[in-house]
């Protein structure tokens, strides 16, 4: 159960914003630079450490930041975030790329796509897996 779930919710919103900017840099180069030398799968696996790591730091320092102690807390903030960038993705896909959303949602499940969900939802956990603080 949250402790605090309007803090919980600001402070997924928080990591998906900070998370989503450097993937939108990195996506931005792993499609434009890195998929047409590499190929996309290659791409894909090179992009996720970065992110993963990314993600662990971000969720550390924002559980720190905003005192997220409750498992609830915490699980609240990775909901949030992973839904945010689920919503983000899909309006990337239809308004920028020209997808309908079932050309998305293909997109997902065809690799490398189960690569990049598989990373999307380690994000979405990071929250709880970052060390347990005290509680104050």
């Amino acid at each position: 159960m949250p402790d605090n779930p309007l803090n919980a919710i600001k402070t997924g919103a928080r990591y998906f914003a900070l998370i989503f900017a450097l993937g939108f840099v990195l996506g931005t180069i792993r499609v434009l630079w890195l998929a047409p030398m590499a190929g996309e799968t290659l791409a894909v696996l090179t992009e996720l450490p970065i992110m993963l790591t990314a993600s662990w730091f971000g969720a550390r320092w924002l559980v720190t930041r905003h005192r997220l102690v409750a498992n609830g807390d915490r699980a609240v903030m990775g909901a949030i975030a992973l839904l945010l960038l689920f919503i983000a993705e899909l309006l990337m896909a239809v308004l920028l790329f020209g997808q309908t959303p079932q050309m998305w949602l293909t997109g997902v499940v065809t690799m490398p796509g189960p690569i990049g969900l598989a990373g999307q939802i380690m994000f979405g956990l990071m929250p709880l897996l970052v060390p347990k603080l005290r509680r104050p």
